[in-house]
């Protein structure tokens, strides 16, 4: 009983996602869409902290040629990356179709923006991608994290790289680091990656704070970890726990670094010849008003007198007393 209900629970979950915004349009290219159907998906914990908003899943028909196409959209590129990361097989190459993209044996699974998709089938030309991009609803595209290319690529398996937003996360890829030492409530985010050794596998994580102080305070809780070995730069912290090659475990900490990139905001030269001249001639232009607005004020005044001494016929009011002494 209890395992029906949690079945229902996580079709109901899934339709609410699905039903939030069609993401594929009736019609690419050639193709017509069948029926949208309602996916289950196994880790839903996992996805509501990667910040899922939409699951839909359709298949594409043109004559005998057809494809199935399934979407995950979250609410930022980051969590994309995160989930596509996740579900990417340990034998995918490479592909050309995007960033993030890798051909699995039946399809290829690709990140654009803050969507994930996995087409199976008969893979449709890149053109009918691009029509497939143009319709996306709620589409957001940000810059990656720059944690990612911090992590060492020397000895790094293939496809065994894996983003941490949180616990859940966590305590999928990489179990031995408990998330009160990560301290994600202080915005920390981690990367993990598996390196091939002669001993065997070693798990390193990166977990990125978001000031060296906050790393240089949260190292010695690393540090406790029974069995870590742990490195800081700047925001920082490398850990690995029980690494099976203690001298391996140092070579990969090694490959570890942070660089602060500076960038100076120059003055960019402006020619200012032209400002200094157009001062100089409204200079020019003022003392020019100014003249003429003196000599109008002095022959108003001037021609005011003469008509007053005109229609006074006499002595003016304001006449010079003379006293005419003679010597």
């Amino acid at each position: 009983m209890l395992r029906r209900c949690v079945i229902l629970l996580a079709a109901g979950l899934c339709a609410s996602l699905s039903a939030s915004g069609a993401i594929f349009p009736d019609s690419l290219k050639n193709y017509q869409k069948a029926p949208v159907k309602t996916i289950l998906t196994p880790d839903t914990a996992l996805l509501d902290e990667f910040g899922i908003d939409a699951i839909e899943q359709a298949e594409y028909r043109d004559g005998p040629k057809h494809f199935s196409a399934t979407a995950w959209r979250f609410h930022d590129t980051t969590g994309a990356m995160a989930f596509f990361e996740s579900l990417r097989p340990p034998g995918a190459k490479p592909d050309n179709i995007g960033t993030l993209a890798v051909r699995t044996s039946d399809g290829v699974i690709f990140e654009y923006g803050n969507y994930v998709f996995e087409v199976t089938g008969s893979l449709p030309a890149p053109e009918v991608f691009s029509e497939l991009y143009d319709h996306l609803p709620k589409f957001e595209q940000s810059a990656l994290p720059a944690l990612l290319a911090n992590l060492p690529q020397d000895g790094l398996i293939a496809n065994s790289e894996r983003y941490i937003l949180g616990p859940v996360s966590l305590a999928r890829f990489d179990p031995k680091v408990a998330p009160s030492v990560a301290a994600f409530h202080l915005g920390t985010e981690g990367i993990v990656g598996k390196y091939q050794t002669k001993k065997g596998v070693l798990t390193l994580g990166i977990f990125d704070f978001p000031t060296p102080n906050l790393a240089r305070d949260r190292i010695t809780e690393f540090q406790k970890i029974p069995g870590a070995v742990a490195k800081r730069a700047g925001p920082l912290v490398a850990v690995t726990v029980d690494p099976p090659d203690a001298d391996a475990a140092e070579r990969v900490l090694s490959g570890v670094r942070y660089e602060t990139n500076i960038t100076l905001n120059e003055a960019v030269p402006v020619n200012d010849t032209v400002p200094k001249i157009k001062f100089i001639l409204n200079v020019f232009v003022f003392a020019g008003l100014l003249i003429v607005l003196c000599l109008a004020a002095g022959l108003a005044y001037g021609g005011f007198r003469v008509l007053r001494r005109k229609l006074n016929r006499g002595e003016e009011p304001d006449a010079m007393i003379t006293l005419h002494l003679g010597k």
